[in-house]
């Protein structure tokens, strides 16, 4: 019999030792030609997770399904003229979680089906669960509600009415409403198993991102309360219970903010005492019969958890938004048929390219959406194999997000590169050439052998700033690079689409070859996230069916 789960883990005694554990997880959780990092070896079927979390006994709320073309063009949330706030109402809120975290088709194979969702995640198995504190809503709840947003039904569960003095003593103001983020981690390690929290933390920044995007195509804004701890986050949203090996772990709140804030920010909100005596209606669902127990995975996640700080990033300096592309400005494409068609590519057909300016105005959406949710400055640079971008010379480039992170990235490497400007390239855009020549070979092996990455346009490793960050902020801010690496690759995806192209993340790559392609041989710098762009080539095997069918 397999073990039912793992108990509480040992408390970190101090920031040193939760440091050094977070550190030893990531250095032992790397994939190297030799060995892979320690996973399950093979898939127990008859315990994979149920993708969809329910509460069962809670009240269930129906949203609308909105129709498509109702809503912005999609430059104008990626730089174009400002959009006309929405009212925050039944049909606001639906276009929210259907633009983000709803399903986006079913699809098909022989007796087998399965959905997938506006929000990409690592193997489709989506450990990433959202609930909502909402005030009284129209059409939809009569009293400010906290509930868990369930996407196959596309409706709220009711998981407490909220009181007065609950409500009241949030201090929210008027049009605004918290979403927060947990992970239910086992869904990941049941098939990646060590591996899984990295993988976790890749889904929630996604997630971050397709909420951001899709508040933004209503003319809201998404900020994280990020100086709020876990424990305030467990005292917000009453997840008590530990479910064995299937809890969900708060990640993140956000706050959604509909109406304009008079230019006074916000990272933090006090929870008031009386969220602590409420009684949470529903009980979750188990996802699986059996449990396979990861103790690192538990490990690490308690040495990451987040204490309650204090203006935690007030020494950051922000960069500045990036000026829109021109080509983008001039694009007639809706945002939400965009959001709605995004998929992850399983083949490319080797052929299909792209134009240079395409692919540096891809590099700058990189730089332009995240600069607006997260509240410190780039952690994550772009390596770059550039296999087909014309009037752009195969080869080996790197793209700064933050330019001043240039000289560093040139400071520690150890390898003799150009660092050249490539013709065609505006001063502004930090992207250097670092070798020519074909390297499709090497993009596909460091990707763990997969032809995916040497048979598109192009392909990235993601090399987050690792050592500095967590000696600043500490060891909860390991989780958030990988939100950074998530947030980026959302944007990829849509910029791909945009272009009549796809993106495919890639969680699975070989992480100190790749720092060895790069010449980094400390751990400075660290590869966290794969991703690679290309013409797809669709599997006709499978059938396609709506997310919603009518009924």
């Amino acid at each position: 019999m397999l073990k039912s789960g793992p108990g509480d883990p040992p408390e970190a005694s101090d920031r040193q030792s939760a440091l050094a554990l977070v550190r030893a997880y990531h250095a032992r959780t790397m994939h190297h030609f030799q060995r892979y990092a320690r996973g399950p070896g093979g898939l127990d079927w008859e315990t994979q997770p149920d993708p969809f979390r329910r509460y069962a006994g809670a009240e269930l709320l129906a949203l609308e399904h909105v129709p498509l073309e109702q809503g912005p063009l999609y430059r104008e949330v990626f730089g174009g003229s400002p959009i006309a706030r929405a009212p925050l109402d039944r049909t606001s809120l639906s276009r929210l979680f259907g633009d983000s975290l709803g399903l986006s088709a079913w699809k098909q194979y022989g007796d087998s089906s399965w959905a997938l969702r506006v929000n990409p995640s690592s193997g489709n198995l989506h450990p990433t669960e959202a609930h909502v504190v909402a005030p009284a809503i129209p059409a939809l709840c009569d009293t400010p509600i906290l509930a868990h947003y369930a996407p196959r039904e596309h409706a709220l569960e009711v998981r407490a009415r909220l009181p007065r003095e609950a409500s009241g003593a949030l201090a929210l103001r008027e049009g605004e409403l918290l979403v927060a983020l947990t992970s239910i981690h086992w869904r990941e390690a049941w098939k990646y198993g060590e591996r899984a929290y990295r993988y976790c933390q890749h889904d929630v920044g996604h997630a971050i991102a397709a909420l951001a995007i899709a508040a933004a195509g209503l003319g809201w804004r998404v900020t994280l309360l990020d100086d709020l701890g876990r424990e305030d986050l467990l005292r917000l949203l009453r997840l008590a219970d530990d479910r064995a090996a299937e809890p969900e772990e708060p990640d993140v709140l956000l706050l959604v903010q509909t109406k304009p804030n008079g230019g006074v920010a916000r990272s933090t909100l006090e929870i008031p005492a009386a969220f602590d005596t409420l009684k949470p209606i529903g009980q979750p669902n188990t996802l699986s019969s059996d449990h396979v127990e990861w103790e690192l995975v538990d490990l690490v996640a308690h040495a990451a958890r987040k204490p309650r700080t204090e203006n935690a990033y007030a020494a950051e300096t922000l960069l500045a938004e990036p000026a829109a592309d021109a080509r983008l400005l001039a694009s007639p494409l809706a945002l939400r048929p965009i959001l709605r068609q995004r998929r992850s590519a399983v083949s490319f057909d080797g052929e299909t390219g792209m134009q240079l300016a395409e692919f540096l105005r891809m590099l700058r959406a990189t730089q332009r959406f995240p600069a607006r949710v997260f509240p410190w400055r780039p952690r994550v640079a772009l390596l770059c194999f550039v296999h087909r971008v014309r009037d752009l010379a195969p080869g080996l480039y790197l793209f700064a997000r933050d330019p001043a992170a240039l000289e560093r990235l040139r400071e520690d490497s150890a390898r003799a590169f150009a660092w050249a400007k490539p013709a065609g390239v505006p001063e502004d855009l930090p992207l250097v050439e670092l070798a020519r020549g074909d390297w499709r070979a090497h993009a596909a092996a460091l990707s763990c052998h997969q032809e995916i990455a040497s048979e598109g346009a192009f392909s990235l490793g993601m090399l987050a700033e690792f050592d500095a960050p967590l000696e600043r902020f500490g060891p909860w801010f390991y989780p958030r690079l990988f939100w950074e690496c998530g947030a980026i690759g959302q944007v990829l995806y849509l910029e791909a689409e945009a272009l009549g192209l796809r993106g495919t993340g890639i969680g699975c790559f070989f992480d100190e070859p790749v720092h060895q392609v790069a010449g980094l041989a400390t751990s400075a710098w660290r590869s966290l996230y794969h991703f690679t762009v290309g013409g797809p080539v669709e599997d006709t095997r499978l059938q396609t069916w709506p997310a919603y069918p009518a009924r």
